[in-house]
């Protein structure tokens, strides 16, 4: 009985990590209890007081194990090959190859790629906001203490792409890549190589399936690069 009580798994119903993690438990013949989030403020509510960014949490006799990753490493078995495969940068290469051949048609390649580049990618966005604000505000630090701003994110990176193909408003858009760029390059940076987690990227939009990590950063050191070329040379 005790050992029922002691583990604990706490997981979002419709989280693909925390059903194979209570699949690896029942495989273990683990007793526990499964803790279904009843509503996205209950999860909120946990990170905050466990002060961890993502769930699935493992409990076992009461230590915090931590995610599937981190359980299935406890048990010294390989994590669900399924899960892993399914990331791919192929939805990024697909983005910035159409944004280059459309900027090659241009007369300034330069600025028309990271115009057509940040629409596109805002477009995508768009498309499904409020997945893609679940899963921008797991790394995005000012999302994280201003959930608003994971909504208007989408739209100020569409004016900035809408801006880099103006060239009347450049001076206006170096500002704002230069704000964004920077912004997203540090909560990319410390969710990558600080508290190393493991996340998809939002930067295609809600389910994205592009894992978070050198090229997330790069995009947005583009974007801040392109921002101070324009400010400043």
């Amino acid at each position: 009985m005790n050992e029922q009580i002691s583990n604990e798994v706490f997981r979002k119903e419709s989280c693909p990590y925390g059903k194979k993690a209570v699949k690896l438990l029942d495989q273990q013949g683990v007793d526990y209890r499964d803790h279904i989030f009843q509503s996205e403020k209950d999860e909120e509510d946990f990170k905050a007081r466990w002060r961890v960014d993502t769930t699935p949490q493992i409990f076992l006799n009461n230590e915090r194990i931590g995610g599937y990753t981190e359980l299935a490493d406890h048990y010294d078995v390989e994590t669900d090959k399924d899960e892993a495969e399914e990331t791919s940068y192929i939805p990024v290469i697909a983005v910035f190859g159409i944004a280059l051949l459309m900027a090659i048609l241009t007369q300034n390649i330069m600025y028309s790629f990271m115009g057509y580049a940040l629409c596109l990618l805002a477009c995508l966005k768009l498309m499904d906001l409020n997945g893609f604000v679940e899963g921008f505000r797991k790394y995005d630090l000012i999302t994280k203490v201003w959930p608003f701003y994971g909504k208007i994110y989408p739209f100020a990176e569409l004016i900035a792409g809408l801006g880099f193909l103006a060239p009347q408003y450049l001076h206006l858009t170096g500002w704002l890549a230069l704000f964004v760029g920077i912004a997203g390059g540090i909560s990319i940076f410390k969710a990558v190589y600080i508290d190393k987690t493991d996340l998809n990227c939002a930067c295609i939009g809600g389910g994205s399936n592009v894992p978070l990590g050198a090229v997330s950063f790069s995009e947005n050191a583009m974007m801040a690069l392109m921002g101070a070329w324009v400010l400043f040379i």
